[in-house]
């Protein structure tokens, strides 16, 4: 759009803009100067404000928001009503009407037609009566546009013919096609085959094959299990609806059979292919022979595209999302042992036009030249036509029209309205509009009259840009003295005050304007101090005077470096003081390094604007240093170097040097040489490195202030190798396996491996030797050796030391300290082995303990079997440490069991022990005692019962164990006695439960029935009880 000529400062609309004035004064109105960063100009918002209401009100010609598309209709269907839709905006509302292939549609003579604001709905839409390309008009009193156009097809599927289809019948090892013949339907449909009866569909393979195209099916080679029926079912794509053919049978001729013969090409793609970029091409190739032949498919003078896909035994090449570079000529080849046969085809790619740029709308005035281009790509290349208000433009005098260009000269009023590129080929066309307004009024000022304000001394600059169309001629008076064009007063004093009027015309018309000027004395500002310097966390306060004319009002501004200050948004660092109406003061307090910089106190009154500036400096400590490089690297130092940071107005005084490893807990002070860094420094040796670990090192500056933040790290560097110098620590060793001598120690970190191939050499000497004898250990993880010589008798002392080496050599070795060799097993059996009856089910079994020697035992095996068992079904106990007695349990009584005891370690077993024998004595009495009476006198209870007698297999009775608990409680308390009663004394109140059981060398016998007595305090019975 061409700007508003009436744009300016002394036009209709008043506008707010940023001004520095250097000498030259800017009239502007005479409103309220007013402002600070906290509130928005009053004028500015209303100006804001009459904007978007003229754009809301803005008058235009009609623009599309919807456009109708390609629609399909089901024939069919129960909802009978088509609808192509169509929208635009526009002020006045656009009104719509509708082209039927180029035909405009009398909406009010045809009832099936009716309009629903833009949308045409078509009541009982038909395929012979709508069929066809539809487009939109929409039109205002500004212009009309037309849309692109739309394509109305109907989707339907007739029925097969009811007529009996004739039998097909050929030799076995012939080839055959069945004929589909479908019926009339619309869009495409899918073929399907079903043999015998549905749902058996054919299952297509290298010999069977449906074209998609056609709807046949094609069997290269019949086999008896061909023989059947054949239906042909085929499916609509949009509405799914499914009709099946009569059907075909295929028969077997019974005179003889078909011999080889080479392949047939049945099926096939066209010799030229249309296709647009992006969808999906299937081209098909199907042979008949005998055998079965196979397809190969390539393209000719290039490769067949990575994304394509074979698909039904080959049969189908499928190029998905085809572009350009698709095009070119395809071969499919159809082999078998009798011969081969070829077909080609090209593959040609079109686009639809496509717009690289577009026309805008725009505005003249009358008399101005029109000069609007839109380019469009497409293959075939597109062609343009260019439409005004809907209809064709053609070259005229004023009118040049070529290709994508359209020029007019010495626009009109008549030439307003609506253009329209059309871009199209063969396959489309595209649209894009744009309005046209030429401008035609009469010079009109919003403000008038306009009060101006001027300072003494100043350049005063007049401006008149009234609304018009064209362009108007201009000229100024002041009173009735015409004055100079320039509009410019040099050097303003009070004798310029007065009224200028400024006087505009054209040929629709004429307006004056008149400009009040006055002039007041220039404004001074003084801002103090004009330099400080302070240190970081300290406040300063900025003070900033001004005089000016007293009858004008100013406004105050900070700025820190040219950029308006926000005091919400510092963090609470400035505050805003107001002393005076022309005093005010900036207070920063806890001052910081971004805090630096050039402050400036902007004064501004209706009639000036003035700057005044200080600079603050603020120390603190420096700032990062810049690139770390490291010059220069070996096992152990790194020469790096690096350039110096802002010294934030201290001097630097020291660089600090550090690093990282993957082996640092983080960044770590490094030695130097020199030692300290100087800050007038800017590289320096880090010494005492470790070699062969990856460093990445920083420099951290110092002043009188503080330290700074470090510097971006440096590239990742590598120390060169050298040979180890850490040596394994806390060797020792012992224990293993007979005849090993083990050696363990604390593996070497990476951090200390100092380059490749690290590894450990362990040397070992029997005591009182001289020479050493070394093994290599290969892996830097290894933290145990074993070395075996049966020659090594048990716990023979070893001087052993561990070593280190890598590719560059080998390191130190560490302490020399004594192992000892694995130890042997037991030599000598236990001593002195007794075993003693305990009870029926437990012998006890008691050893001398085995003098301690080179077979030190670690424990003790017990080994018991009964006499009558054999040795291999015995059973083995171990002592948990070297105790020399053990108790069996759960064993048979009055039984002989046999016992061996032997020492066993870590190495291995010794000798058993000579066998010992114990007899178990025999089982407890099984009765328990019965009959038990009692009676209770107060807390004392008397219990008898009769005696048990044991059975010849049992031990003899040797007394009797009496249990009391109170009931709930598991702790029992026992009594003892010789005889078949007792007397128990109760703690008063509560529940008791007393049970016996016969005491025998056996054990004890079986728990007789439970007795329970209640007693309480101060009750006393005397009545004899039984159980």
């Amino acid at each position: 759009m061409k700007p508003d000529s009436s744009s300016s400062l002394l036009s209709s609309r008043p506008q707010l803009r940023h001004r520095h004035d250097h000498g030259v004064g800017i009239l502007t109105p005479d409103w309220p100067a007013s402002f600070s960063n906290h509130h928005l100009s009053a004028l500015s918002l209303l100006s804001s404000q009459e904007e978007y209401s003229s754009q809301a009100r803005e008058e235009c010609g009609p623009v599309f928001v919807q456009e109708p598309d390609d629609a399909i209709f089901p024939l069919h269907s129960e909802e009978k009503k088509v609808m192509m839709s169509c929208e635009a905006r526009g002020n006045p509302a656009p009104a719509y009407s509708w082209f039927i292939n180029g035909t405009e549609v009398d909406i009010e003579a045809v009832y099936r037609y009716s309009l629903i604001d833009g949308n045409l709905i078509i009541t009982n839409a038909s395929e012979t009566a709508d069929y066809g390309r539809y487009q939109c008009k929409a039109e205002n009193s500004y212009g009309t546009v037309l849309s692109r156009d739309a394509l109305l097809q109907f989707t339907y599927l007739g029925s097969f013919s009811g007529r009996t289809r004739g039998g097909v019948s050929v030799r076995e090892g012939q080839g055959v096609v069945l004929m589909c013949t479908p019926p009339p339907h619309s869009p495409e449909i899918i073929y399907t085959w079903v043999f015998n009866e549905f749902p058996s569909f054919v299952a297509e393979d290298s010999r069977r094959f449906i074209s998609q195209v056609t709807g046949n099916l094609y069997v290269s080679k019949v086999q008896p299990s061909d023989v059947g029926s054949y239906i042909c079912l085929v499916k609509n794509t949009v509405t799914n609806a499914r009709v099946l053919s009569p059907p075909t049978p295929l028969t077997l001729r019974t005179d003889g059979t078909m011999g080889e013969y080479e392949p047939k090409i049945e099926v096939h793609f066209p010799q030229s292919v249309l296709a647009a970029r992006g969808v999906t091409v299937s081209l098909e190739c199907f042979a008949l022979g005998n055998p079965v032949p196979t397809i190969t498919w390539r393209k000719m003078n290039g490769n067949i595209p990575k994304k394509a896909r074979l698909r039904k035994s080959q049969a189908v090449l499928e190029i998905p999302n085809v572009q350009l570079e698709d095009t070119g000529t395809y071969e499919c080849k159809a082999e078998n042992p009798r011969g081969g046969t070829a077909f080609k085809g090209h593959i040609q790619i079109y686009t639809f036009p496509q717009w690289i740029s577009t026309i805008n709308d725009s505005q003249l005035d009358s008399g101005d030249q029109l000069h609007w281009e839109c380019k469009a790509t497409g293959i075939p290349r597109p062609t343009y036509r260019w439409l005004r208000n809907g209809e064709l433009i053609t070259p005229q005098s004023r009118v040049e029209v070529v290709n994508g260009e359209l020029i007019i000269q010495k626009v009109q009023q008549a030439d307003s309205g609506m253009y329209q590129c059309v871009a199209e080929n063969k396959y489309g066309a595209i649209y894009c509009s744009a309005e046209l307004k030429i401008l035609a009024s009469p010079p009109v000022f919003s403000l008038n009259p306009v009060r101006l304000i001027a300072t003494l001394g100043k350049d005063v600059l007049l401006e008149c840009k009234p609304r018009a169309s064209p362009k108007p001629r201009v000229t100024w008076r002041r009173g009735d003295r015409r004055i100079h064009p320039s509009r410019r007063i040099i050097n303003s004093s009070r004798s310029d005050e007065g009224d200028y009027v400024c006087r505009a015309e054209n040929q629709f018309g004429s307006a004056e304007m008149t400009a009040m000027l006055r002039v007041k004395e220039a404004m001074r500002v003084e801002l103090s101090p004009c330099k400080v310097e302070v240190t970081v966390g300290e406040s300063v306060v900025l003070s900033c005077k001004v005089s000016h004319d007293p009858s004008l009002e100013v406004a105050f501004q900070w700025l820190l470096n040219q950029q308006p200050l926000n005091f919400q948004q510092e963090g609470g660092h400035f505050e805003y003081i107001q002393r005076q109406s022309s005093t005010v003061d900036l207070m920063i307090r806890s001052i910081l390094l971004q805090h630096a910089g050039k402050y400036s106190c902007r004064a501004q009154t209706s009639a000036d604007t003035l700057f005044a500036e200080a600079e603050v400096l603020v120390r603190g400590p420096p700032g990062p240093p810049g690139v770390v490089i490291v010059e220069e690297i070996t096992d152990t130092t790194a020469t790096l170097s690096w350039s110096g940071g802002v010294d934030n107005h201290s001097p630097i005084s020291s660089y600090n040097l550090q690093a990282r490893s993957p082996f640092s807990l983080g960044w770590q002070t490094l030695r130097t040489d020199p030692e300290p860094v100087t800050g007038d420094m800017e590289s320096a040796m880090a010494v005492d490195l470790n070699p062969w670990v990856d460093y990445e090192f920083r420099v951290v500056a110092s002043n009188a202030i503080g330290t700074g933040d470090p510097s971006a790290p440096s590239r990742r560097v590598r120390t060169k190798e050298a040979v180890p110098s850490v040596a394994p620590a806390n060797v020792s060793g012992g224990n293993g396996r007979r005849h090993e001598l083990v050696t363990s120690w604390e593996p070497v970190s990476e951090e200390f491996q100092n380059g490749k191939g690290f590894g450990y050499i362990v040397a070992f000497r029997a005591n009182g030797t001289r020479g050493w004898k070394e093994k290599m250990v290969t892996s830097a993880d290894s933290t145990t050796y074993k070395y075996r010589d049966e020659t090594f008798p048990p716990l023979t002392p070893f001087e052993v030391k561990v070593g280190v080496y890598n590719n560059k050599g080998d390191g130190p070795f560490s302490g020399v300290v004594t192992v000892y060799s694995a130890e042997g097993e037991p030599r000598d059996a236990p001593s002195e082995v007794k075993a003693s009856s305990i009870s029926s089910k437990e012998i006890k079994v008691t050893w001398r303990q085995i003098n301690p020697g080179p077979g030190r035992p670690r424990g003790y095996e017990v080994s018991y079997r009964k006499d009558s068992e054999q040795e291999e079904s015995g059973k083995k106990k171990k002592t948990a440490g070297n105790e020399t007695s053990m108790v069996l349990t759960g064993l048979e009584g009055n039984s002989v069991y046999v016992i061996t005891v032997r020492g066993f370690n870590s190495i291995g077993q010794g000798p058993a022990s000579t066998a010992n024998t114990a007899k178990t004595k025999k089982d407890p009495p099984v009765q328990p005692p019965a009959n038990l009476m009692w009676i209770q006198e107060g807390t004392n209870v008397s219990l008898n019962w009769e005696p048990v007698k044991s059975k010849d297999n049992e031990s003899d009775v040797i007394g009797y164990k009496v249990l009391l608990s109170q009931e709930g409680r598991v702790h029992h308390q026992v009594m003892r006695t010789i005889t078949p009663s007792a007397v128990l004394s109760l703690p008063e109140g509560g529940t008791y439960i007393i049970e016996v059981r016969a005491v025998s060398e056996g054990g004890e016998g079986a728990t007789s029935s439970q007795v329970r007595v209640l007693t309480s305090s101060g009750k006393t019975d005397t009545e004899p009880k039984s159980n």
